[in-house]
């Protein structure tokens, strides 16, 4: 409850700041005809969207397993996450091909230090909401909030290089306005298509990571009554993974003895390794002389 109440928080806060840049950056962008300026209010619109898209992707994803999802509804997070991913790709495309236009028509726009000011109004802002959602992210491995966590610094660079063009362009050097514009597009995109990406293994359930799957057999190693170890599987459960796999015992054990064994393993891994929601292992008895 902890993680739905944080990402919840970190939300609602990303919302409301981003709705008030976004308000200034328009108005400030269009009343200057800023490319670079209107770009950046477009990119806090996505921001609005992605917010709203944790908000309530984080909400789904921690209700609890029902009847009809006997597994939770983790993978919420991800198809939100999905859903953020393409209208960051949209929405640079649209950028991109708006600030291309301009460049080739060098349009200018009309400095003022309005501009200025609303830049290190964002810089400040953006560090803060990213130093806030890192620390979430890290802490609770929730990509929602690294998605987030990765706008807010991503905010943050372009801002800076939205800064300098403004900067440029009150000595009268115009063309990097729409040069930045351009960069800030593919920007997004770029980032998009990381998020997209990430999220897609989940949903596609990719298997979990080479380094979680060692900590599992080093667990399994520990039990030396444990003779040898098969047939792993792993599916993602929402940020985290179930995991499947065969142990070889002596087959001169009774039943109830070596049911005994996997139980205990079950829990144990369950337990030290935060990634894993759900063991179940498979018990093959062998000949007391062989071992796999």
């Amino acid at each position: 409850m902890d993680r739905y109440n944080s990402a919840k928080k970190a939300s609602i806060l990303g919302v409301i700041g981003n709705v008030i840049l976004l308000l200034i950056k328009a108005m400030i962008g269009f009343i200057t005809n800023s490319r670079a300026m209107i770009a950046d209010a477009a990119n806090s619109a996505g921001d609005i969207f992605s917010s709203l898209m944790t908000l309530i992707g984080n909400k789904i994803a921690a209700t609890p397993a029902d009847e009809d999802h006997n597994l939770g509804h983790g993978k919420a997070e991800y198809i939100y996450s999905l859903l953020i991913s393409i209208v960051m790709i949209a929405m640079g495309l649209t950028v991109g091909i708006d600030s291309i236009k301009n460049l080739i028509e060098g349009r200018e726009f009309t400095f003022s230090i309005w501009l200025i000011v609303v830049c290190l109004l964002t810089i400040f802002t953006k560090f803060i909401l990213y130093l806030y959602t890192k620390k979430i992210a890290q802490k609770y491995n929730n990509l929602l909030m690294k998605a987030n966590c990765m706008d807010h610094r991503n905010d943050c660079i372009i801002t800076c290089t939205n800064l300098v063009a403004i900067i440029l362009g009150s000595f009268g050097i115009y063309i990097v306005d729409s040069i930045v514009g351009a960069g800030i597009s593919i920007w997004i995109i770029f980032t998009g298509v990381g998020i997209f990406k990430e999220s897609y293994d989940v949903l596609m359930d990719k298997s979990m990571n080479e380094k979680t799957k060692q900590k599992v057999y080093e667990i399994v190693k520990e039990h030396k009554i444990v003779q040898g170890m098969s047939n792993f599987h792993s599916a993602p459960v929402g940020y985290q993974y179930q995991v499947f796999f065969t142990i070889q015992v002596d087959g001169n054990l009774t039943t109830f003895d070596s049911h005994k064994i996997a139980n205990h393993l079950e829990k144990e891994i369950t337990k030290k390794i935060p990634e894993v929601f759900l063991t179940v292992i498979h018990v093959d008895p062998i000949s007391s002389k062989k071992k796999e």
